[in-house]
Protein backbone atom coordinates (compact mmCIF):
# COMPACT_ATOMS: atom_id res chain seq x y z
CA UNK A 1 0.00 0.00 0.00
CA UNK A 2 1.70 3.35 -1.38
CA UNK A 3 0.20 5.96 1.20
CA UNK A 4 0.76 8.93 3.70
CA UNK A 5 -0.23 6.93 7.32
CA UNK A 6 -1.00 9.61 10.38
CA UNK A 7 0.71 9.56 13.41
CA UNK A 8 -1.51 9.54 16.71
CA UNK A 9 0.82 9.87 19.73
CA UNK A 10 -0.52 8.76 23.38
CA UNK A 11 0.88 9.68 26.71
CA UNK A 12 -0.84 6.51 28.39
CA UNK A 13 -2.77 4.38 26.53
CA UNK A 14 -4.12 0.43 27.37
CA UNK A 15 -2.29 -1.20 24.39
CA UNK A 16 -1.77 0.66 20.95
CA UNK A 17 -3.12 -2.44 19.43
CA UNK A 18 -6.11 -2.27 21.11
CA UNK A 19 -6.65 1.13 20.01
CA UNK A 20 -5.81 0.11 16.44
CA UNK A 21 -8.31 -2.34 16.90
CA UNK A 22 -11.04 0.10 18.36
CA UNK A 23 -10.36 2.55 15.21
CA UNK A 24 -10.91 0.29 12.78
CA UNK A 25 -13.89 -1.25 14.21
CA UNK A 26 -15.10 2.21 14.51
CA UNK A 27 -14.21 3.30 10.67
CA UNK A 28 -10.32 3.85 10.01
CA UNK A 29 -9.87 3.82 6.60
CA UNK A 30 -6.62 5.22 6.21
CA UNK A 31 -3.30 3.99 7.25
CA UNK A 32 -2.06 4.94 10.86
CA UNK A 33 0.35 4.82 13.58
CA UNK A 34 -0.52 4.70 16.94
CA UNK A 35 1.94 5.42 19.18
CA UNK A 36 2.23 5.47 23.20
CA UNK A 37 5.03 6.79 25.79
CA UNK A 38 3.32 4.26 28.21
CA UNK A 39 0.70 1.32 28.56
CA UNK A 40 -1.30 -0.16 30.90
CA UNK A 41 -1.74 -3.64 29.31
CA UNK A 42 0.52 -4.32 26.64
CA UNK A 43 0.88 -7.46 25.36
CA UNK A 44 3.37 -9.62 23.51
CA UNK A 45 3.02 -13.14 21.52
CA UNK A 46 1.18 -16.38 23.10
CA UNK A 47 -0.75 -13.53 25.47
CA UNK A 48 2.63 -12.61 27.10
CA UNK A 49 2.22 -9.20 29.49
CA UNK A 50 4.52 -6.53 27.76
CA UNK A 51 6.12 -4.53 30.61
CA UNK A 52 5.54 -0.86 29.23
CA UNK A 53 8.24 1.09 30.75
CA UNK A 54 8.43 5.12 30.05
CA UNK A 55 10.69 6.34 27.70
CA UNK A 56 10.52 3.21 25.59
CA UNK A 57 8.95 3.13 22.15
CA UNK A 58 4.89 1.59 22.15
CA UNK A 59 3.53 1.36 18.42
CA UNK A 60 1.01 0.18 16.08
CA UNK A 61 1.40 0.07 12.32
CA UNK A 62 -2.15 -0.23 11.01
CA UNK A 63 -2.39 -0.57 6.93
CA UNK A 64 -4.73 -2.57 4.67
CA UNK A 65 -3.30 -5.77 3.01
CA UNK A 66 -4.10 -6.66 -0.93
CA UNK A 67 -4.75 -10.11 0.10
CA UNK A 68 -4.70 -12.39 3.72
CA UNK A 69 -2.05 -14.25 2.11
CA UNK A 70 0.37 -11.47 2.53
CA UNK A 71 0.36 -11.59 6.35
CA UNK A 72 2.34 -14.54 7.07
CA UNK A 73 5.34 -12.44 5.23
CA UNK A 74 4.79 -9.39 7.71
CA UNK A 75 6.42 -10.90 11.01
CA UNK A 76 9.90 -11.07 8.58
CA UNK A 77 9.53 -7.73 7.21
CA UNK A 78 8.80 -5.84 10.82
CA UNK A 79 12.09 -7.84 12.64
CA UNK A 80 13.68 -7.14 9.52
CA UNK A 81 12.63 -2.93 9.51
CA UNK A 82 12.97 -2.86 13.59
CA UNK A 83 16.50 -5.02 13.17
CA UNK A 84 17.97 -2.50 10.84
CA UNK A 85 16.17 0.47 12.83
CA UNK A 86 17.52 -0.53 16.18
CA UNK A 87 21.41 -1.03 14.22
CA UNK A 88 21.40 2.06 13.26
CA UNK A 89 21.82 3.25 17.16
CA UNK A 90 23.57 0.56 17.97
CA UNK A 91 28.01 0.30 19.05
CA UNK A 92 30.23 -2.59 18.39
CA UNK A 93 27.25 -4.90 18.87
CA UNK A 94 25.28 -6.73 16.57
CA UNK A 95 20.90 -6.84 16.39
CA UNK A 96 19.88 -10.03 15.80
CA UNK A 97 16.50 -11.76 14.93
CA UNK A 98 15.22 -14.62 16.88
CA UNK A 99 12.59 -16.43 14.53
CA UNK A 100 10.21 -15.22 13.92
CA UNK A 101 10.58 -11.37 14.58
CA UNK A 102 12.52 -11.04 18.36
CA UNK A 103 15.31 -8.59 18.24
CA UNK A 104 18.31 -9.47 20.64
CA UNK A 105 21.68 -8.14 21.39
CA UNK A 106 23.64 -11.01 22.95
CA UNK A 107 20.36 -12.79 23.84
CA UNK A 108 19.13 -9.95 25.11
CA UNK A 109 15.73 -8.99 24.24
CA UNK A 110 15.75 -5.56 22.59
CA UNK A 111 12.30 -5.98 20.73
CA UNK A 112 9.91 -7.66 20.35
CA UNK A 113 6.61 -7.69 17.56
CA UNK A 114 3.38 -8.81 17.48
CA UNK A 115 1.33 -8.56 14.16
CA UNK A 116 -2.20 -9.38 14.14
CA UNK A 117 -4.80 -9.30 11.25
CA UNK A 118 -8.67 -8.11 11.15
CA UNK A 119 -11.49 -8.16 8.45
CA UNK A 120 -13.24 -5.10 8.27
CA UNK A 121 -16.12 -5.15 5.89
CA UNK A 122 -14.10 -6.57 2.70
CA UNK A 123 -11.10 -5.41 3.73
CA UNK A 124 -8.58 -7.40 5.89
CA UNK A 125 -5.94 -5.14 8.02
CA UNK A 126 -2.75 -5.89 9.42
CA UNK A 127 -1.92 -4.56 12.84
CA UNK A 128 1.66 -4.26 13.18
CA UNK A 129 2.43 -4.26 17.22
CA UNK A 130 6.41 -3.29 18.08
CA UNK A 131 7.70 -2.40 21.67
CA UNK A 132 11.06 -1.27 21.35
CA UNK A 133 13.94 -1.04 24.74
CA UNK A 134 15.05 2.52 24.26
CA UNK A 135 15.49 4.20 27.10
CA UNK A 136 15.28 1.27 29.80
CA UNK A 137 15.66 -2.44 30.05
CA UNK A 138 12.40 -4.43 32.25
CA UNK A 139 13.11 -6.82 34.49
CA UNK A 140 12.02 -10.29 33.47
CA UNK A 141 12.65 -13.47 35.87
CA UNK A 142 12.46 -15.42 32.52
CA UNK A 143 14.39 -13.39 29.76
CA UNK A 144 17.56 -11.30 29.94
CA UNK A 145 16.53 -7.72 28.61
CA UNK A 146 18.50 -4.81 27.18
CA UNK A 147 17.69 -1.16 25.52
CA UNK A 148 19.11 1.55 23.09
CA UNK A 149 20.88 3.95 25.06
CA UNK A 150 22.96 0.62 27.28
CA UNK A 151 24.10 -0.09 23.56
CA UNK A 152 24.79 3.37 22.65
CA UNK A 153 26.99 6.47 23.93
CA UNK A 154 24.48 9.13 22.11
CA UNK A 155 22.80 11.32 23.90
CA UNK A 156 19.76 12.11 21.48
CA UNK A 157 17.80 8.47 21.31
CA UNK A 158 14.02 8.59 22.07
CA UNK A 159 10.98 6.87 21.64
CA UNK A 160 10.16 10.05 18.92
CA UNK A 161 13.61 9.93 16.59
CA UNK A 162 13.42 5.82 16.84
CA UNK A 163 9.54 6.05 15.83
CA UNK A 164 10.65 8.40 12.78
CA UNK A 165 13.67 6.13 11.79
CA UNK A 166 10.97 3.24 11.59
CA UNK A 167 8.72 4.89 9.88
CA UNK A 168 10.82 5.08 6.65
CA UNK A 169 12.26 1.31 7.51
CA UNK A 170 8.74 -0.48 7.86
CA UNK A 171 7.05 0.25 4.40
CA UNK A 172 9.99 0.03 2.67
CA UNK A 173 10.21 -3.26 3.95
CA UNK A 174 6.75 -4.41 3.41
CA UNK A 175 6.95 -3.60 -0.20
CA UNK A 176 9.53 -5.50 -0.63
CA UNK A 177 8.37 -8.07 1.36
CA UNK A 178 5.20 -8.22 -1.53
CA UNK A 179 7.16 -7.60 -4.40
CA UNK A 180 10.05 -10.06 -3.92
CA UNK A 181 9.77 -12.04 -0.31
CA UNK A 182 12.55 -14.33 -1.56
CA UNK A 183 14.66 -11.05 -0.95
CA UNK A 184 13.35 -10.67 2.63
CA UNK A 185 14.29 -14.19 3.57
CA UNK A 186 17.71 -13.60 2.44
CA UNK A 187 17.96 -10.11 4.11
CA UNK A 188 16.57 -11.81 7.43
CA UNK A 189 19.02 -14.57 7.27
CA UNK A 190 21.50 -12.34 7.47
CA UNK A 191 20.61 -11.11 10.93
CA UNK A 192 19.46 -14.86 12.23
CA UNK A 193 20.74 -15.72 15.88
CA UNK A 194 21.40 -19.13 16.01
CA UNK A 195 22.00 -20.00 12.34
CA UNK A 196 24.09 -23.09 12.09
CA UNK A 197 23.71 -24.01 15.79
CA UNK A 198 21.88 -26.30 17.71
CA UNK A 199 18.52 -24.59 19.04
CA UNK A 200 14.95 -26.44 20.52
CA UNK A 201 12.11 -25.56 18.58
CA UNK A 202 7.91 -25.83 18.20
CA UNK A 203 4.77 -25.59 20.24
CA UNK A 204 5.69 -26.20 23.74
CA UNK A 205 4.13 -30.12 23.91
CA UNK A 206 6.36 -30.70 21.16
CA UNK A 207 9.53 -29.48 21.25
CA UNK A 208 12.45 -30.22 18.79
CA UNK A 209 16.11 -30.07 18.65
CA UNK A 210 18.23 -30.11 15.78
CA UNK A 211 20.62 -27.52 13.86
CA UNK A 212 19.15 -24.31 12.36
CA UNK A 213 20.39 -24.87 9.25
CA UNK A 214 18.00 -21.82 7.07
CA UNK A 215 14.40 -20.90 6.20
CA UNK A 216 12.01 -22.23 3.66
CA UNK A 217 10.47 -19.87 1.26
CA UNK A 218 7.86 -19.08 3.27
CA UNK A 219 10.32 -18.27 6.41
CA UNK A 220 9.50 -21.85 8.05
CA UNK A 221 12.54 -22.40 10.39
CA UNK A 222 14.18 -25.77 9.02
CA UNK A 223 16.08 -27.87 11.43
CA UNK A 224 18.46 -30.68 10.22
CA UNK A 225 17.52 -33.61 13.21
CA UNK A 226 20.39 -35.73 14.46
CA UNK A 227 19.53 -38.96 12.33
CA UNK A 228 20.12 -35.97 9.35
CA UNK A 229 16.69 -35.57 8.36
CA UNK A 230 15.18 -32.27 7.78
CA UNK A 231 12.01 -31.38 9.72
CA UNK A 232 10.03 -27.71 9.24
CA UNK A 233 9.11 -25.77 11.80
CA UNK A 234 6.09 -23.21 11.41
CA UNK A 235 4.70 -22.06 14.59
CA UNK A 236 6.11 -22.04 18.19
CA UNK A 237 9.21 -20.93 20.37
CA UNK A 238 12.64 -21.63 19.49
CA UNK A 239 15.47 -21.39 22.20
CA UNK A 240 19.13 -22.11 21.82
CA UNK A 241 20.81 -25.16 23.12
CA UNK A 242 23.34 -23.68 25.68
CA UNK A 243 26.92 -26.12 25.02
CA UNK A 244 27.92 -27.47 28.28
CA UNK A 245 31.84 -28.41 28.90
Amino acid sequence: YQGPAITLWFDEIDSTSSEARRRLQSGLATPVWIAAHGQTSGRGRLGRIWHSLPGNLYTTYVLPLASLNLATRLPFAAGLAVARTCQSYIEGERAELKWPNDVRVNGAKLSGILVETIRVDQTYWAMIGIGINVAHAPSLTDAQTTCLSQLSSRQDITAQAVLNLLQTRLPACIQLACENFTQVIADWSMCAEGLGSMIEAGPAENRVRGIFTGLDPEGGLILRLPDGSEQLIRTGEIDLVKQVG
